[in-house]
């Protein structure tokens, strides 16, 4: 692709009027863009003092600042990231109706830590395949996704470093690691061109930074026609797409038997055994810097705020945080839905706890019609790819289905509505949720066997005994976390290290 790539050696006639007659057309894409709520991601990549900045502030020089963003992502040493490869991405695409640049992304991250030797063959074939995943998920909830690489020579690029380097004010531009690209101009050639090959499922777009002018017409061109063509046709819905994980057979919920209980004395006992060890844990997960993820879903009063209490007990507060999952708001609806969840990650060695998760999508939105049926159907393999995205970053994922019968449900809703200080766990919503226990088991049902991989299980925790729940959730997470810190708890991807 990149090496096919032909440079040309002098520059098209006439690209004034052409580079204005194009900004004309661009400066009226955003108002459109917003009216039919699309969202875009224009990702420029490309070789030192390709231009890649300057590009940039071309592109946006008609547009009107409320309709976009730039972002420069920082490539941090991997000895000091904290959260997955992907993260300073997905946490910057934009709202719907809003246009994101990104000045160097992904690829350069990847390709540059892989040729430093900071990761090895193995993730390094991970993170393709991550990008490939990330990628499609944008494009498929209806992103529009432009990928461009600036492409110029080694002359080329040893001249405008030079430059760059002579003068006072610009040297401090030229980094060490931009002298290495240059030294190394051939292994970097050769990485960019296999990354762009292993990732063009969503296109790569080659434009050539010889020429500056030539680089700004090109890519005004190729934004007005994938704006143009996304405004004029229907919002991009992609179709339901199946990978083949390793699963985990999961019972029906109706054939789990729900009679399990525990003495008031067992409780104590092992209740206070299992929170000394997790805080033991803990201590040891913060220092070798593995993320733990919990997950709890559930029947509306089946015990999970009570079980979770029993969890975060232990654990130090400067080390964990709860996540309640309500109602998407606003700047959470306008995005792709896994947003909102990949901004409350927790950091290497820390704990996020979510009550309540990304499976929404296919039980309430499902159920209650927020999203198409294409949408939830879509989930399944999204949400498998997401929590793959997670384990391969070392996390510990855990997740909880808090289940009781609709006998116990009941009466739980009783005791609530008649007690006083218990009034405010109750309402309406409750109440006609209830009565769609039916159709909600069939979805609980489906996401049990289609979402509980081996990389990331579900756990039915019964719990019309509380207490019994509570020490059995207990004895899951430590069980795991020992493992983990004993290096057993096994990545999720199919590579070998290499």
């Amino acid at each position: 692709m990149l090496k096919d790539f032909e440079i040309k050696n002098t520059e098209d006639k006439g690209l004034k009027n052409e580079i204005r007659e194009l900004n004309e057309e661009l400066a009226t894409l955003p108002q459109q863009l917003k009216e039919k709520k699309l969202p875009v991601l224009v990702l420029i990549e490309g070789w030192s003092a390709a231009g890649k900045g300057s590009l940039i502030k071309e592109l946006i020089s008609e547009l009107d600042p409320r309709f976009y963003n730039v972002k420069s992502p920082v490539i941090q040493p991997e000895k000091e990231m904290r959260y997955p490869f992907l993260y300073p991405y997905a946490t910057l695409i934009p709202e719907n109706g809003k246009i994101m640049f990104l000045d160097s992304g992904w690829m350069e991250s990847a390709v540059r830590k892989f040729l430093a030797h900071e990761i090895t063959k193995g993730e390094y074939r991970r993170r393709i395949r991550q990008v490939n995943e990330f990628e499609r998920q944008l494009r498929d909830s209806g992103y529009i996704v432009v990928k461009i690489f600036l492409h110029i020579s080694r002359d080329e690029q040893f001249s405008r470093l030079k430059a760059l380097a002579e003068h006072q004010d610009t040297g401090w531009r030229v980094t060490s690691d931009d002298l290495w690209q240059l030294r190394d101009y051939s292994r970097f050639l050769d990485a960019y061109d296999e990354f762009m090959d292993k990732t063009d499922e969503v296109r790569w777009h080659v434009l050539d930074g010889t020429h500056r002018k030539t680089a700004v017409r090109d890519a005004m061109k190729l934004m007005v026609r994938e704006m143009g063509r996304a405004i004029r046709e229907e919002r991009y819905c992609g179709s339901p797409f199946k990978e083949e994980f390793p699963l985990v057979p999961m019972p029906a919920l109706g054939d789990v038997d729900l009679t399990p209980a525990i003495s008031d004395e067992d409780y104590k006992k092992k209740l206070k055994k299992l929170q000394t060890r997790l805080s033991e844990l803990h201590n040891i997960i913060y220092r070798k810097k593995i993320p733990v993820i919990l997950c709890y879903e559930g029947w509306d009063a089946a015990g999970k705020g009570g079980n979770i209490r029993r969890v975060a007990y232990p654990l130090d507060p400067r080390g964990f945080d709860v996540q309640p999952i309500a109602s998407p708001l606003p700047h959470e609806l306008n995005r792709q839905y896994l947003w909102r969840f990949w901004t409350r990650l927790p950091r290497s060695g820390h704990i996020t706890i979510f009550d309540r998760t990304w499976y929404g999508r296919v039980m309430v939105e499902r159920l209650e019609g927020f999203c198409s049926e294409t949408d939830w159907k879509r989930a399944y393999n999204e949400i498998n790819e997401f929590e793959r995205m997670l384990t391969d970053w070392g996390a510990v994922v855990l997740k909880f289905w808090i289940h009781i019968d609709p006998d116990t449900q009941l009466a739980r809703f009783t005791d609530r509505q008649n007690t006083p200080e218990k009034q405010w766990k109750i309402t309406d919503e409750d109440w006609r949720n209830r009565e769609k226990w039916p159709q909600y088991e069939v979805a609980v049902d489906e996401m049990l066997q289609k979402t509980s991989t081996k990389n990331a299980p579900w756990y039915i925790i019964e719990s019309n005994d509380k207490k019994y729940a509570r020490i059995k959730t207990l004895e899951i997470i430590v069980d795991a976390l020992e493992k983990a810190c004993d290096g057993q708890f096994a990545r999720s991807a199919g590579y070998e290290e290499e």
